[in-house]
């Protein structure tokens, strides 16, 4: 069985290989996955399938959501409609609040130019 976990970066930067994969239906975590692919192919054309459908599996993988992904697609097919990335994105961010917040204090670099002063230094020494 193929994981979509393994091979999500290489399709990132060519979705198009969706269409050529010999194992894409194995691909796919979910059977929402591969139907929600089957009905953007039937709307759309295959390059725009391709990248949704790759956004979509970029976004499981990214936000660790594909069960709640997968029900939201469900949905969607009940519906009858397309996917709507920017909705889909901002359901499954973390909240602001989430996020720690991280303080970065930068070394003086003085420090660096003595560090390389004293290597400097014993390289002579040993010399």
């Amino acid at each position: 069985m193929v994981n979509y976990h393994h091979v999500i970066h290489s399709l990132r930067k060519k979705p198009m290989a969706l269409m050529g994969l010999v194992y894409r239906d194995q691909l796919f975590p979910r059977r929402a996955f591969s139907d929600m692919f089957a009905v953007l192919l039937e709307q759309t054309d295959e390059k725009t399938a391709c990248r949704m459908t790759v956004d979509l599996l970029a976004l499981a993988h990214d936000r660790g959501c594909e069960a709640e992904l997968a029900a939201q697609l469900e949905e969607d097919l009940r519906q009858k409609r397309q996917p709507d990335m920017a909705a889909l994105r901002a359901l499954f961010n973390p909240p602001a609040d989430a996020m720690p917040e991280v303080e970065v204090q930068l070394a003086d670099l003085s420090s660096y130019d003595r560090l390389v002063g004293s290597a400097a230094c014993a390289e002579e020494v040993a010399a």
